[in-house]
């Protein structure tokens, strides 16, 4: 369980509703939502797309750390991670030291499906493979996730589930039902 002196990380593949879930999530407890993409963002003034094309992925993701280790001093929270935020070890051992890790899964369909209906997917979430969007999606998947599967301290499918019911089972999950019912809306 959760106290109120920690943090709830939404980790998972691109597109598998960590920042949709993120927000009704945080709202549902009265904690704050954060995005550590949109952190990066706006630290740099630039979309990720731009930012790996001008600098390199390893530049963003020194960027994603910083956003993440700042985020982590802080405490009720939920945060939307980037999908590649468990590549790094520390970063898994900064999230588990401020909290608890919820992984959010899809199918390979699912998260196609979800991506070619997302805007943001062709503006600002650049290449991982240089493959095509279903090769790549099944390559980066391999690859993850046993990275997903180590760091997560639970796991919530999102495979046809509204963001209500996902947010029910991770709060089921984390035995915090009853907090989200007695929280008052955020301002």
């Amino acid at each position: 369980m959760l106290t109120d002196a920690m943090n709830l990380f939404l980790i998972g593949y691109r597109c598998t509703g960590k920042t949709s879930v993120g927000q009704v999530l945080a709202q549902q407890l009265g904690w704050h939502f954060v995005d550590t993409d949109r952190m990066v963002v706006a630290a740099a003034g630039v979309s990720i797309d731009r930012m790996v094309t001008n600098h390199g992925w390893l530049f963003f993701r020194k960027q994603e750390r910083q956003a993440l280790v700042s985020v982590s001093a802080g405490d009720r929270q939920v945060v939307a991670t980037g999908g590649g935020m468990i590549l790094d070890e520390r970063n898994v051992s900064t999230m588990k030291r401020s909290g608890r890790i919820v992984w959010l899964t899809a199918s390979e369909t699912t998260i196609l499906t979800r991506m070619r209906g997302d805007s943001a997917t062709s503006e600002s979430r650049p290449s991982l493979t240089r493959q095509g969007l279903t090769a790549e999606i099944a390559t980066v998947l391999a690859e993850r996730r046993p990275l997903y599967e180590k760091a997560a301290d639970h796991v919530v499918a999102t495979d046809r589930r509204t963001v209500t019911v996902i947010c029910e089972r991770i709060l089921a999950a984390l035995e915090m039902r009853n907090l989200a019912a007695c929280q008052p809306p955020t301002a």
